[in-house]
């Protein structure tokens, strides 16, 4: 498992097609929280407990289009996708490890509770 750091649009639109859930990190590479959540992402990614759940990034600094379409506002924001669609109410905001835990339970088939 591993961290897709995603470069166009159509790439991002096509993983979330084709998995079940998709965990999406919008960052952009001076954002200092970025910076600091990005390796705990990164194992999570290798936990086996999350291992049904795609991990995806983008810069919004090179998909500007893509992050206006997400409605990202400030980073690092982390959208869930499941089935192919937006979970709107499960958007989380800022580099919240606690928080981040809990939403990839929530969707992580097996996984147990927070």
């Amino acid at each position: 498992m591993t961290v897709h750091n995603y470069q166009t649009a159509e790439s991002f639109k096509e993983a979330v097609k084709n998995n079940k859930v998709v965990l999406l990190d919008c960052f952009a590479t001076w954002c200092g929280p970025c910076k600091a959540i990005a390796p705990i992402l990164a194992n999570h990614s290798n936990d086996e407990q999350f291992k049904d759940v795609h991990f995806a990034k983008i810069d919004v600094d090179d998909l500007p289009e893509l992050a206006q379409e997400l409605g990202i506002t400030a980073m690092p924001t982390f959208l869930l996708f499941k089935d192919g669609e937006l979970t709107p109410a499960d958007k989380l905001v800022g580099a919240n490890p606690n928080a981040l835990v809990t939403l990839l339970k929530k969707y992580a088939p097996g996984a147990e509770a927070a």
